[in-house]
């Protein structure tokens, strides 16, 4: 079976390739980047590079576009012509190839401002019946493309899968206030009990969305670890995040405080990954509690894939305050 893979030379995609090469699949990787995992350098909007790479391809895993941290160093323009018109231009020549099966890496960032509850509201419950509210073009783009797919099954019969992944990136927090206090290595054990996924987790569930989507049709999951919390946990763990981590996961706190890290003081949303592993089967390894047991055992958290793979970036220049620059 022959494979496409968008943004090869990006994490998820050099992850996706590395694992269906390893399946003995012929993949093809398109990156605007080289790459040691991309094959062909073109952009996802020359719909003449689209339509040669996508002959004989059954499975497009379209994971390329531009991201949050290119909000601030690129245009709008920019954002709809490459998340929008670059999806476009992959699923009409996936109709015409006969593609069986097209999965589109979205982000959980489409939720946008239903992520925020009011002051005094409990956190928020993020399940796929929530309303998407987004908050930048990033997110606006993002949306737009998943709206695409759904177009495409309904008009066209394209089994379409969206997967709005978590933060699964190894870079820094984007806020120069959080990275002040919290280490890197406690921030990101904070959000695996809400919003992080870890990357090995996050290919299982593309390869599995590829598996199922002939059956499903057009479904759209949240791909986020699972977390040990349940709504009578949200008023909680709005006001005092420690003790309803401390119910939850008990034994935890010997862990952080060994390291001397701290919990978050609340939390105001939580990604629900309940959906995808009910109907597409999928079993995320990589939750909090097998986080601790690893640091516990003085192993690294991330998953070997996730530490093969290792940090990218965004961009080619170096910014002073942070990892890239916030709008």
């Amino acid at each position: 079976m022959k494979v496409l893979v968008t943004g090869s030379s990006g994490h998820l995609g050099e992850a996706l390739v590395r694992t269906l090469t390893e399946k003995g699949l012929e993949t093809v990787g398109l990156d605007i980047l080289d790459g040691p995992f991309t094959t062909h350098i073109g952009s996802i909007t020359d719909r003449a590079c689209v339509a040669r790479l996508m002959r004989g391809v059954a499975t497009v895993f379209h994971a390329a576009t531009l991201h949050k941290p290119h909000v601030a160093t690129h245009s709008r323009q920019d954002f709809v012509d490459t998340n929008i018109t670059g999806t476009l231009a992959l699923l009409e020549e996936a109709v015409t190839a006969g593609v069986r099966a097209f999965v589109f890496t979205s982000t959980t960032s489409v939720f946008g401002d239903a992520l925020v509850p009011p002051a005094g509201a409990p956190a928020a419950w993020i399940t796929e019946d929530v309303r998407p509210l987004p908050r930048n073009i990033y997110g606006v783009t993002k949306a737009a493309a998943e709206d695409l797919c759904r177009l495409f099954h309904r008009n066209m019969r394209l089994p379409c899968i969206v997967l709005r992944t978590s933060r699964f990136f190894p870079e820094e927090d984007d806020n120069r206030s959080v990275r002040a206090a919290y280490a890197d290595a406690n921030l990101k054990a904070n959000e695996f009990l809400h919003r992080r996924v870890d990357l090995q987790d996050v290919v299982d569930a593309h390869l599995l969305a590829a598996e199922h989507a002939s059956a499903l049709g057009f479904r759209r999951y949240i791909i986020s670890a699972t977390t040990p919390f349940t709504e009578d946990d949200l008023a909680e763990l709005r006001t005092n995040a420690p003790q309803a981590v401390r119910r939850r996961v008990p034994g935890y706190e010997t862990e952080y405080a060994r390291r001397a890290w701290k919990m978050l003081p609340g939390i105001d949303r939580v990604y629900v990954n309940a959906k995808a592993r009910a109907e597409l089967g999928w079993r995320p390894r990589y939750d909090f509690a097998f986080i601790i047991d690893r640091l516990k055992a003085g192993e690294d958290p991330r998953s070997p894939l996730a530490r093969l793979v290792g940090s990218k970036g965004y961009h080619a220049e170096v910014f002073a305050d942070g990892p890239y620059p916030v709008e």
